[in-house]
């Protein structure tokens, strides 16, 4: 393997929006140091809370390793990548060849800040979205949250997964890491879950539903559409 990020979304700042190196292999699938470590927990979590069959929109899809890594645990479940990102969705590319079935969908260019998704504007069981929120505009997060009140089904579910503060807390190391982020750009950083997330997702027709604690002081959300 390589490390090569450098085809990747830049910030303003010139730096990849990628916050770390990444692997690629031989075949084209890209490997995040960060979901390795963690992609099990997440892939627990939302086994646990989320339908185990029915159609997954995924936001930010990145590498692909998530969707790839939970859909082979669930063999009911049809995930469907997206991405802004051209190098991210020839990731997922290849990750849908060496799967070899038909359950991962290619991936959709999809900003997930616009009012229309293009492709991905039909109804969906569940949406699933880790890593993205902290690492772009907060427009993202909103056009994230009406989305997913606009296409979910009644009852349908949004898994976001990332760092947060809880009112106004934050813990020292995603308080560091929000530092660090808005040196990279101004319009990012860790946000605030009961301040900045819910009152923007109850206008769109989203309730917290359960929140979980994860490792490295994480969380996974979980949101059903009324």
């Amino acid at each position: 393997m390589s490390n090569r990020d450098e085809g990747y979304n830049k910030a303003p700042s010139g730096r990849p929006i990628a916050l770390e190196a990444r692997d690629i292999n031989h075949d084209g699938r890209r490997f995040s140091p960060s979901i390795g470590r963690n992609k099990d927990a997440v892939r627990d979590a939302f086994l646990s809370v989320m339908p185990k069959s029915g159609e997954v929109l995924e936001i930010a899809s990145g590498t692909g390793e998530h969707g790839a890594h939970i859909v082979e645990k669930a063999a009911e479940l049809n995930w469907t990548y997206s991405d802004i990102d051209a190098e991210s969705r020839a990731s997922q590319r290849a990750w849908i060849a060496h799967c070899g079935h038909n359950r991962l969908r290619p991936p959709i260019d999809l900003d997930a800040s616009v009012s229309h998704w293009g492709e991905a504007e039909r109804t969906w069981d569940s949406l699933f979205c880790a890593n993205m929120i902290h690492i772009a505009p907060f427009a993202v997060a909103e056009g994230l949250l009406a989305g997913a009140g606009r296409l979910l089904r009644a009852g349908g579910l949004l898994f976001l997964y990332g760092p947060f503060g809880r009112d106004g807390a934050m813990a020292p190391s995603n308080r560091r890491f929000d530092e660090d982020l808005k040196r990279r750009d101004p319009a990012w950083g860790v946000r605030d879950l009961d301040q900045d997330i819910v009152p923007i997702a109850r206008l769109h027709g989203l309730e917290l539903k359960q929140v979980i604690e994860m490792p490295a002081n994480n969380l996974s959300i979980i949101w059903v559409r009324a």
